[in-house]
C-alpha cells in the first residue's frame, strides 16, 4: 500500500494541483504545506492528510477517482505535458490513500523542507509535480528529497551534480549522484549535513574535472562540456526541467 499512496499522491500533485494551476498561471511549482502540499498560485488547492481542501475550504476525502476528485475541487483532470515524466496512473483510476503513509510523507517533506532550508537559506525549496520531489538548485547541483521511485522505493535525499564527470564512488552512490534513505536521514539537520557535504563533494570533483581539462597530453581543447541530459538540470521559466535524471524517470 505504501506504493500505491505514493503513487495516487503524486498523481493528485501532478493532474490536481500542478496541471489546473499551469494551465491558468503557467507554472507547476508546488510547495510543501503543514500535513501535505499545494499549489503556489490559482487554483488554490491543498492536500491535507488524506482530504483535498478546496479553494472554498471543502475538505474532500481522497477517494473516487481522480477524475471525480478533480471535478469535486472545482478543477479538471490536467496533467502538464511540459514534461515528459509523469504518475502511472488514469483520470479514471481509483485514488487509494493510506492514513499512516500519507502522514509519513508528509512529515518526510516537512523534515526535508527545514533541511533544505537550512542548507540554503535564500532559497524557496520548490515540489515539483514531475518527479514528485522537493528541490534546491545550488551552483549547478540539485538538492532535494524524494518520496521515492524506481531507484529506491523508500523516500530518499539526493544530491545530484548537472555534469558528473570525476565522481567519487565513495560517496555518490546513485546513477545520478548520491542518495541517502529516510532511516539514514532521521533530522533536518542530518538532511543539511548531508546536502553540505554533497556541495563539498561536487566542489571537488568539479576542481578535478578542471584540472583534467588543463591537462595538456591528449586534452583535445575543443571537447563539449559533459552531456547534462542523464541529470536534474535546470527549471526552465514555466518550471518544466531542462534535463532530468535518467534513472527517475516514471515510476
Amino acid at each position: 500500500m505504501h506504493t500505491r499512496t505514493r503513487i495516487c499522491l503524486h498523481g493528485i500533485a501532478e493532474g490536481v494541483l500542478a496541471g489546473p494551476q499551469h494551465a491558468r498561471t503557467g507554472t507547476i511549482r508546488l510547495r510543501v504545506l503543514q500535513g501535505g502540499f499545494g499549489t503556489v498560485a490559482e487554483p488554490l488547492v491543498r492536500v491535507s492528510g488524506t482530504d483535498l481542501v478546496a479553494q472554498d475550504g471543502r475538505r474532500l476525502p481522497l477517494r473516487g477517482t481522480f477524475a471525480e476528485l478533480a471535478e469535486a475541487a472545482g478543477v479538471t483532470f490536467t496533467v502538464p505535458d511540459i514534461y515528459p515524466d509523469h504518475a502511472p496512473v488514469a483520470p479514471d483510476d481509483p485514488v487509494e490513500v493510506e492514513v499512516g503513509e500519507a502522514a509519513r510523507l508528509a512529515a518526510w517533506w516537512e523534515r526535508g523542507r527545514q533541511g533544505l532550508v537550512a542548507f540554503a537559506p535564500g532559497q524557496q525549496p520548490v515540489l515539483w509535480p514531475e518527479h514528485f520531489d522537493l528541490a534546491v538548485e545550488v551552483a549547478e547541483v540539485t538538492y532535494g528529497v524524494s518520496a521515492g521511485d524506481s531507484t529506491c522505493e523508500q523516500p530518499y535525499a539526493y544530491v545530484a551534480p548537472w555534469a558528473r564527470d570525476h565522481l567519487d564512488a565513495a560517496f555518490w552512490n546513485a546513477p545520478f549522484g548520491a542518495l541517502r534513505t529516510i532511516e539514514e536521514m532521521p533530522t533536518p539537520d542530518a538532511l543539511a549535513h548531508f546536502f553540505r557535504l554533497g556541495r563539498e563533494q561536487a566542489a571537488t570533483a568539479g576542481r578535478d574535472e578542471a584540472a583534467v581539462r588543463r591537462e595538456p597530453a591528449g586534452a583535445d581543447p575543443a571537447r563539449p562540456p559533459p552531456d547534462r541530459s542523464v541529470a536534474l538540470g535546470s527549471r526552465g521559466e514555466d518550471g518544466a526541467s531542462t534535463g532530468h535524471r535518467q534513472t527517475r524517470s516514471g515510476e
